[in-house]
């Protein structure tokens, strides 16, 4: 079944991105098929903030994975660069992410339009004092054998300044992505599985405005029902065709 794409005329997109658009960059997803918590159920500890706090060893493994990631080389994909285009042509109204690898920025989205409503594995912050420093700077002292570093202000427990589970969102980051979701004729929810809340209710809260939805999603999610689109093509492929300005008469396909 085909269906006219709400996309190339749209003016002002709201997109919301899940761990789905930079497994092409070699970042694995948590809960597909091949995802990081599918495989080992286990690794979700890792981003639990309790057993962060409680356990040394769950620490050591949180930053030798935080580590791994830094020295993976990874770059920005054509997902990330269609969106940077699509800030480029005036069309994107907010670009909010649930991820926390940069690669957006890193793409050529600018910070002004990016809302990082997990926070960014690019900075640690100290769960006690609150002091903020580069990871860089932690992952020397990682290999300068110290497994699990201390902040060095008040000695306190460092975290790479991202929302954990069982950590609250920043209110003012839900906030601001909740009026732009608000505030746009379509709303394109890219690679998420649309599980995790408050995040995968800001398709409601455009809908319920009168914006289109469109899903671009390897795996069903709860919101299919409600989209006026959803595609099932691999990300890199898809985004810059479904983006195009002069894309609109083809048509797009409608998986469900």
């Amino acid at each position: 079944m085909t269906v006219p794409d709400p996309l190339p005329d749209a003016r002002r997109i709201c997109v919301l991105t899940g761990a789905g658009i930079s497994t092409d960059s070699g970042i694995p997803d948590y809960r597909g098929p091949r995802g990081v918590w599918t495989r080992d159920p286990d690794a979700e500890k890792l981003v639990t903030l309790g057993y962060y706090m409680r356990d040394p060893e769950i620490r050591r493994r949180s930053w030798l994975m935080r580590r791994d990631l830094a020295t993976a080389g990874v770059r920005p994909n054509a997902g990330h660069a269609a969106l940077a285009e699509l800030e480029r042509q005036g069309r994107l109204r907010a670009l909010l992410t649930q991820n926390i690898d940069g690669l957006h920025q890193a793409a050529g989205s600018s910070p002004a339009v990016v809302r990082e409503l997990h926070g960014t594995v690019h900075e640690v912050e100290c769960t006690g004092c609150g002091h903020r420093m580069p990871t860089v700077q932690v992952l020397c002292r990682l290999d300068d054998g110290d497994p699990d570093p201390a902040c060095p202000v008040c000695g306190g427990v460092l975290k790479t300044a991202t929302v954990y589970f069982g950590q609250a969102l920043d209110p003012a980051v839900i906030g601001a992505a909740a009026e732009a979701a608000a505030d746009c004729d379509v709303f394109l929810a890219v690679g998420t599985s649309l599980q995790v809340h408050p995040a995968a209710g800001l398709v409601e809260v455009a809908a319920g405005n009168g914006a289109r939805v469109v899903v671009v999603n390897a795996e069903p999610t709860p919101y299919d029902p409600l989209a006026d689109l959803v595609v099932r093509e691999p990300i890199s492929a898809a985004l810059p065709r479904l983006l195009a300005r002069d894309d609109g008469a083809s048509g797009s396909p409608l998986a469900g």
